[in-house]
């Protein structure tokens, strides 16, 4: 059965980071949608944009294309986003899928879910750019975020990053229960992910506890997969 799918990227990237994901989707009959996001295309001011607005784009892009039994996906901190959307498209939503994704808590913002050398990284870049935009330093990136993957790639990846906007990362948005919402939810993690280090700061299980009692489904992969391990991931939201 087809079903349709709205992808959501995490920080610093555009709907183009979800292609090689998409297509595996595609290839199996199902309509996609690859959104780049407000403030995170080529040339926007990172200053001009809160995350109330990025919510109301997806609620926008969905009831705009009169879309039904959506699954909506949110990567990383597209948890954000998906999370503000979630209550009005309720009723068009098929179920909802966090990989490897931030689960919003009541009043908590995501440079608060973070190891505090994360936080002060964010801080600095974004005071350093003169615009408050954040981009990880490629350091950090390759060694945390995309480490199975090759020089070549993770530069061609690194380079094609837009700055992040601060107050994407110090805004909140109100917790969902997706029970109570009526939609199912699941979650998603890349075994190798390295994004957030194991223990206290890891992506399990204090993010999948958040949602009540859902599936958690391994896939392959770095916090990058979309790029590493397309094919599995993609398997892997068709399973959730």
């Amino acid at each position: 059965m087809a079903e349709t799918f709205v992808l959501i990227t995490g920080a610093g990237h555009g709907g183009w980071s979800w292609r090689p994901v998409a297509e595996h989707l595609r290839a199996a009959g199902h309509r996609v949608l690859t959104p780049t996001l407000p403030g995170l295309a080529d040339g926007d001011d990172p200053r001009e944009h809160s995350l109330a607005d990025v919510a109301d784009f997806v609620v926008d892009l969905v009831e705009g294309e009169d879309l039904r039994d959506v699954t909506l996906v949110g990567h990383s901190w597209g948890g954000y986003p998906l999370t503000g959307a979630a209550p009005r498209l309720a009723s068009r939503l098929r179920k909802l899928v966090y990989w490897s994704a931030f689960v919003p808590a009541e009043g908590v913002p995501l440079i608060e879910e973070v190891p505090p050398h994360y936080a002060e990284m964010f801080r600095q870049v974004a005071a350093a750019s003169g615009n408050d935009g954040v981009i990880f330093p490629y350091e950090v990136f390759v060694s945390a975020f995309m480490q199975d993957a090759g020089e070549e790639l993770q530069r061609v990846v690194h380079g094609l990053l837009t700055p992040q906007p601060l107050r994407y990362f110090t805004e909140t948005v109100a917790p969902i229960d997706p029970a109570a919402l009526g939609v199912p939810a699941s979650y998603v993690i890349s075994v190798d992910d390295l994004a957030l280090p194991p223990g206290e700061w890891g992506w399990t299980p204090r993010f999948p506890e958040r949602l009540g009692d859902v599936p958690v489904i391994e896939t392959p992969g770095s916090h990058e997969a979309q790029f590493t391990r397309p094919a599995e991931l993609a398997a892997a939201l068709l399973k959730a």
